[in-house]
């Protein structure tokens, strides 16, 4: 596939259309607050650190979204945080404004057009992100994975999931997963309340188009766990789990 890999550093002309590339993210996923405040702040602190891929057209048909941070600084001591994306998207702004050296790179987003799935470019897009790593002085990239096909299972502990593998290879059962294994990362540990989203149930039910109207586990489409619904006292909250995945580079 005819792609070229630039970052938005090299290319801040694109920023427009970085926004615009149409992606699957169901809208809920698009209510987090931590990304609502991550996302502007990546952009204009850590352009080097976003990149797109363009095809031959010059059109944006992926992108990745990546920071550095302070794995191994006091407090932390390179355990990766059950807090998982939230909680590392919030460490990488705190060592920026801190002025605390980062020692490590995280993955945060890396998301593909729809008619260019299937293509292998999440894999392209993942390897451009490791060189930038490792090109810029690090030595390891980590990754807040959230599973593809565990939407599929809502039910199913991530702990289960995320170590579940084929009997034929002994690779990942996910898809996601698996793009990172034969990529050379290796799976760490579950991050159990990676992200969290709440709101009112009536915007949940704008979100969703489900009714939101009891109390109790509400099944969402492409909500990788049940989001708990509290119609009583107005609310719901969607708490999801990643998993941690470590890159050598």
């Amino acid at each position: 596939m005819d792609v070229k890999i630039v970052s938005l550093a090299e290319r801040p002309e694109l920023l427009d259309a970085l926004w615009a590339m149409p992606n699957l993210w169901p809208e809920f996923m698009l209510q987090d607050q931590v990304s609502n405040l991550g996302y502007p702040w990546m952009v204009t602190e850590a352009p080097e650190y976003v990149s797109l891929a363009l095809d031959a057209d010059g059109r944006v048909v992926a992108r990745s979204f990546s920071v550095p941070f302070a794995l191994r600084a006091e407090g932390r001591d390179g355990v990766l945080p059950t807090r998982g994306w939230d909680q590392v998207l919030g460490w990488a702004m705190a060592d920026r404004r801190a002025g605390r050296a980062p020692d490590t790179v995280s993955a945060i987003e890396i998301a593909v057009a729809r008619d260019m799935l299937g293509r292998g470019l999440s894999a392209r897009m993942l390897a451009a992100m490791r060189d930038n790593a490792r090109e810029r002085g690090f030595t390891e990239v980590v990754a807040p994975v959230r599973p593809s096909g565990k939407h599929l299972e809502p039910r199913t502990p991530m702990a289960e999931y995320a170590f579940r593998t084929r009997p034929e290879d002994g690779l990942p059962h996910d898809p996601w997963l698996r793009v990172h294994v034969r990529a050379g990362g290796v799976i760490d540990s579950v991050a159990p309340a990676s992200m969290t989203i709440g709101g009112a149930v009536e915007a949940w039910r704008e979100w969703t188009g489900l009714p939101f109207d009891e109390d109790g586990p509400v099944e969402v489409p492409f909500a990788l766990t049940p989001v708990r619904c509290e119609a009583s006292h107005g609310y719901a909250v969607y708490v999801e789990p990643n998993v941690w995945v470590r890159h050598r580079v």
